[in-house]
């Protein structure tokens, strides 16, 4: 069974990894000083951890169905949050919203109306957080191969919640203060390269020595 497998894994975890980075752990108990938030898709595919070969304590991760930043004031207040606690309580000056290539959240988007009657949640989900990333692409790329096609809303979307991510007041606030920093990726999972928007070039770019960080918008710039 599966879980026999998860609770071996658990077993070789305590008794090797455990043990042999006792310091780190008894570190992390006395308190958490990750450095980078790092928003992402659910996708068991996706490991933060391991594509950015970070050690426990060093990300602060918020996962989700298609990597999906609800505006201030949504509903659903988990991300928002956590998103709040991150840059708050925590100080974080870098965050990532990382997007991924085959994204079964992002194919669900390109054929919506399917998804009602089989998944309603998901449905509902993708229509009201990411339907901002459907229409720009079935208006402006309707007729590319759907290959193609899946790449430009997998990108767009990273794109959308980057914009709602600028709704919350605390991102809002360091933005404009300077001490915020928002980075816009995409992991390839066939290649285990990532890409980062460049908005210089208006478009991803790989990810090799430096940054590609997505420039601050103009929030109430004062001058005198």
């Amino acid at each position: 069974m599966p879980i026999k497998r998860i609770i071996a894994g658990l077993n070789e975890f305590h008794d090797n990894y455990f043990i042999t980075h006792r310091e780190l752990f008894e570190n992390l108990s006395q308190g958490q000083t990750p450095e980078v938030l790092f928003i992402t898709c659910s996708d068991s595919r996706i490991d933060p951890f391991l594509i950015t070969q970070s050690q426990p304590g060093d990300l602060f991760v918020i996962r989700n169905v298609g990597n999906i930043i609800p505006p201030y004031g949504s509903p659903h207040g988990a991300e928002g949050a956590g998103i709040e606690y991150a840059i708050q309580a925590l100080n974080i000056n870098d965050v990532v919203v990382c997007g991924h290539s085959h994204c079964g959240a992002m194919r669900g988007l390109l054929q919506i109306g399917s998804l009602a009657q089989q998944m309603p949640l998901v449905y509902d989900w993708l229509r009201q957080y990411a339907e901002p990333t459907r229409r720009l692409v079935m208006d402006n790329y309707k007729d590319y191969p759907s290959d193609k096609l899946l790449r430009i809303a997998i990108e767009q979307n990273v794109l959308t919640q980057i914009e709602n991510l600028e709704t919350h007041p605390i991102i809002r606030s360091r933005l404009h203060s300077g001490q915020l920093t928002l980075h816009a990726w995409i992991y390839e999972i066939e290649t285990g390269e990532v890409f980062a928007y460049d908005a210089n070039a208006g478009q991803f770019k790989i990810l090799e020595n430096r940054p590609f960080p997505v420039p601050n918008p103009l929030i109430g710039v004062y001058s005198e």
